[in-house]
C-alpha cells in the first residue's frame, strides 16, 4: 500500500495513461486485417492460411490469458501491463520485418500473448483509481479504446500499407507502444479494490479459478458477454461483405461506412452506458445489468431492420443504433465482474472472462455464419445476430437476481 496519497490529477492522468495503451492494443490487434490484401498478394496465400494469421493471435489470447490472470493476483499488475505491453510492441514491429509467412504468424501469436497479459490485469487496475460508484463511467473511458482504436488499426493500415508497403504498416503502430512502457512500469497504484476495500475482500480462502465458477454473477455475466461477442463479432466481419452484397457498394465504400458508422455508434453508447449504469446503480442493486439488458433488447428489432432494410440509407441508419445499443453494456457489465468478486482474484475473473466470452463468441461466430450464408445465404445468416442479443439481454435479467447477493459477500 502506498504511505502517500495518489492526488485526482495523478488518478485521472493513470486513466489516460491505461487508455492510450488500450487504444495500442485495438490499433495493433486490428492493423493486421486492413493490410490482408497486400498480404495476400506480396506472400501469396490462400484465404485459409490468410485466415490463421488471425485465429493465431486469438488462440495464444484465449491460452494465455488464464496463466497471466494468476500472475496478476500474485504479482505486479503494474510490471505484468508493462512487460505485456513490450511483447506485443515488438512482436508487431518485427511483423514488420517478417520475411515470410511463418515469420508472420509467430510474430501475430506473440501479440495475442502480450495482450493477454495487459487484458488480465488493465480492467481492475483502472478501476481501483476511482470509487466504486463511478466505475461504470471509468471504465466506460477505458473501453472508449475499442471503437477508436479498431478504427485507427484499420485507417492506418489501409494508409500505411497503401503508400509504403504491410511492412511499414506493422513497424509503424508497433513503435509507439515501446514508448510508453516506461511510464507503465513506473505507475503509482492503489490498493487491490481500491481505497475504499473492506480489508475482509483481500483473504484468498476462497480465491482460485474454482471459486469463479460457483459465482453465479460471474457466470451468468459472462454468458451474457459471450453472446454479445457472439453478435458483434459476426456483424463486424460480415456486414462490410453484406452491404457489398446487398446495397452494390463497392468494397472500399463498404468498409469505409461501416467503419465510420462504428466508430460513431461505439463511443456514444460505450460513454452513454457508463453514465446510465452508474445512475441506474444507484436507485437500484442490479442497475448495471438492468442498462444491458434493456440495451440488448432494444437494440435488437434495429438489427433486424438493418439486415432487411430494402435501402442502403435505413440499413445504416439501423446498423448506427444496433450498434450504439449493443456498446451500450460496455462499461456496466465490465462493472459487475469488478463488483462481484474479490480483489484478490479479479485478474483471474477477467482472465477467465477472456477465455470465454471470445472462445464462445467471436472466435466461432465468423466462421458458423459463414456456413449458414453458403447454406442460406448471407442475408438470413446475419438473423441469428439479433438472436443472440436477445439472449446477451436474458442472461443479463437472470444475473440481476443474484448480483446484491454477490456483491454484499465480496464487500463484507
Amino acid at each position: 500500500m502506498n504511505a502517500v496519497p495518489i492526488s485526482l490529477p495523478y488518478r485521472r492522468y493513470a486513466l489516460g495513461l491505461l487508455l492510450a495503451v488500450n487504444m495500442l492494443n485495438y490499433i495493433d490487434r486490428q492493423v493486421l486485417f486492413a493490410v490482408f490484401p497486400l498480404i495476400k498478394i506480396d506472400l501469396r496465400l490462400s484465404d485459409t492460411a490468410l485466415g490463421l494469421l488471425g485465429s493465431a493471435f486469438m488462440f495464444s489470447y484465449l491460452l494465455f490469458a488464464p496463466l497471466f490472470g494468476w500472475l496478476g493476483d500474485h504479482w505486479s499488475r503494474t510490471r505484468l501491463a508493462a512487460g505485456g505491453l513490450v511483447v506485443w510492441s515488438l512482436a508487431t514491429v518485427l511483423a514488420g520485418f517478417a520475411p515470410g509467412y511463418r515469420t508472420l504468424l509467430a510474430a501475430r501469436a506473440t501479440v495475442g500473448v502480450g495482450e493477454a497479459s495487459f487484458g488480465t490485469v488493465s480492467p481492475g487496475l483502472v478501476a481501483d483509481f476511482f470509487p466504486k460508484e463511478h466505475r461504470g463511467r471509468i471504465l466506460a473511458w477505458f473501453y472508449v479504446a475499442i471503437p477508436v482504436g479498431s478504427a485507427l488499426g484499420y485507417l492506418l493500415g489501409g494508409v500505411l500499407g497503401q503508400h509504403y508497403g504491410w511492412h511499414a504498416a506493422f513497424l509503424m503502430v508497433g513503435l509507439p507502444g515501446l514508448l510508453l512502457a516506461v511510464p507503465i512500469w513506473l505507475l503509482r497504484t492503489t490498493p487491490r479494490g481500491g481505497d475504499d476495500v473492506h480489508p475482509a475482500a483481500g483473504k484468498k480462502a476462497s480465491s482460485g479459478y474454482g471459486a469463479l465458477f460457483k459465482n453465479r454473477s460471474f457466470v451468468c455475466n459472462t454468458l451474457a458477454m459471450a453472446a454479445m461477442t457472439f453478435a458483434i463479432g459476426g456483424l463486424a466481419q460480415w456486414l462490410p461483405s453484406f452491404l457489398n452484397r446487398a446495397h452494390s457498394l463497392d468494397v472500399a465504400r463498404a468498409n469505409t461506412l461501416f467503419g465510420a458508422t462504428t466508430v460513431f455508434a461505439g463511443i456514444l453508447g460505450t460513454l452513454a452506458g457508463g453514465w446510465l449504469g452508474d445512475r441506474w446503480q444507484k436507485k437500484s442493486g442490479s442497475g448495471y445489468l438492468l442498462v444491458s439488458g434493456w440495451g440488448f433488447l432494444i437494440g435488437t428489432p434495429f438489427a433486424v431492420w438493418a439486415i432487411l432494410a430494402p435501402t442502403l440509407a435505413g440499413c445504416m441508419t439501423a446498423i448506427f443504433m444496433a450498434e450504439f445499443f449493443l456498446f451500450l453494456n460496455t462499461g456496466p457489465l465490465n462493472t459487475v465482474i469488478i463488483n462481484v468478486t474479490s480483489p484478490a482474484v479479479r485478474a483471474m475473473a477477467f482472465a477467465v472472462n477472456i477465455f470465454f466470452i471470445h472462445a464462445l463468441g467471436d472466435a466461432v461466430s465468423p466462421s458458423i455464419l459463414g456456413w449458414l450464408s453458403d447454406q442460406w445465404g448471407l442475408r438470413s445468416a446475419l438473423l441469428i445476430t439479433p438472436a443472440a442479443m436477445v439472449l446477451a439481454g436474458l442472461f443479463c435479467f437472470i444475473c440481476g437476481r443474484f448480483v446484491v447477493q454477490d456483491m454484499a459477500r465480496v464487500d463484507g
